[in-house]
């Protein structure tokens, strides 16, 4: 199993950028899939999350500004990111709980994408 983030990069204050992040493999389920992300010198933190049935979690700083969605036909979980500040500035990790065929469930990460807020 697999994860896949892409769309990261450079934006200016105020400005959007979607993330998307795809799990491949052999899976038979996925559990809640999320976003957490890692500034230089901090801890890595919990942007959002979004369970299977949909319900949504969000860290308060990134509320009314970021949107979680997922596509469970796609097993693929979306980061819509608005009004985007320079302490958004960080690398963005997906994460996913997962059984794997054969397997109990355990947490998957993708590698990390940048996400850039600069003017």
């Amino acid at each position: 199993v697999q994860l896949q983030a892409s769309g990261g990069g450079l934006a200016h204050p105020g400005g959007s950028l979607r993330l998307s992040c795809a799990a491949s493999g052999s899976i038979f389920s996925i559990n809640a899939m999320g976003w957490y992300r890692q500034a230089p010198g901090k801890q890595r933190e919990l942007v959002a999350f979004i369970t299977s049935g949909g319900s949504t979690n969000y860290a308060d700083s990134v509320k009314g500004r970021f949107t979680i969605s997922r596509d469970n036909a796609k097993n693929t979980v979306y980061l819509q990111m608005n009004s985007l500040k320079p302490e958004d500035t960080a690398a963005y990790y997906c994460n996913a709980l997962i059984i794997a065929l054969g397997y109990s469930m355990r947490d998957y990460w993708g590698q990390g994408t940048q996400v850039t807020v600069s003017s």
